[in-house]
């Protein structure tokens, strides 16, 4: 097949609880000796504040907080990534997106709030560390952190995704976002209202409510049905199929929309 016949894509991904199953903040607090009690109280403190971007609570502790910049250094960002529990079958996703998908390719990239060094990590050997863009900070010679480069959280996702699809050539309605929680607010309604294509890891109503399909899998191949059924236009055997090709069953696909509700006991109409 020539390349001109191939659809190319820009596959944006989050990292943290999109192609992980647990928080990166929550696996460095307990690493360096703080209860995930602790992280979280810090964590909704800075919410309730506005202080920073959402999806940025954690380089702000690091650079900031005296528990985290007094215990945390370089070495401890790649031994979290090394602790980080993945979601099944990354690699094979990344292979798919590459080439398995006749008359497609999708260049995968990361685009994550956390800290770059614990994706590297955590993605070694699957995912290439020039295609993850994370938090980015500058160290001391002692490994101490000093300062932020640049976090790639809220807006800054926007901005990093504006920049790859002008170094890849491609035009904003072949580009896909995925990811699962507030911090992606930002480049979802971005990719949305430039006819892109956006799928929600979570049941998150801040996202699910703006993505354009929700995936909830234990198994990163999962991203790849609305993908296939909506871009490729698959009917639900043929996306079986290829499946099985890779030796995977479909045991359980349920579709379904949610609704989130809110309701309150109506005001008493006022008297004549």
């Amino acid at each position: 097949m020539s390349d001109k016949s191939t659809k190319r894509f820009l596959f944006a991904c989050d990292f943290d609880q999109t192609l992980s199953c647990n928080d990166s903040g929550h696996v460095l607090s307990e690493l360096v000796g703080i209860s995930a009690d602790e992280f979280k109280r810090k964590v909704a403190g800075m919410a309730e504040l506005n202080l920073v971007q959402q999806g940025a609570e954690l380089a702000y502790l690091l650079l900031h907080d005296p528990a985290f910049r007094q215990r945390v250094r370089r070495e401890h960002l790649y031994e979290t990534g090394k602790r980080v529990r993945l979601k099944e079958n990354i690699a094979l996703l990344y292979e798919i997106l590459d080439h398995g998908i006749e008359g497609y390719s999708f260049d995968f990239r990361i685009l994550s709030a956390a800290p770059v060094e614990v994706i590297q990590a955590a993605l070694e050997g699957i995912v290439p560390a020039d295609h993850i863009y994370g938090t980015e900070f500058r160290y001391h010679a002692g490994g101490e952190i000093d300062t932020i480069i640049r976090a790639t959280a809220g807006y800054g996702k926007v901005t990093v995704l504006d920049r790859l699809q002008a170094e890849l050539k491609l035009g904003p309605d072949y580009i896909i976002y995925v990811g699962d929680g507030s911090s992606d607010i930002h480049v979802m309604l971005h990719v949305n209202t430039r006819d892109g294509f956006t799928i929600a890891a979570s049941e998150s109503r801040h996202v699910a409510q703006i993505a354009k399909r929700t995936v909830l899998s234990d198994n990163a191949l999962a991203v790849l049905v609305p993908i296939l059924e909506t871009l490729a236009g698959w009917d639900r055997i043929k996306i079986r199929h290829f499946f099985e090709s890779y030796g995977l069953l479909i045991q359980e696909w349920d579709s379904m929309r949610a609704d989130w509700l809110t309701l309150r006991p109506a005001s008493a109409p006022e008297a004549p």
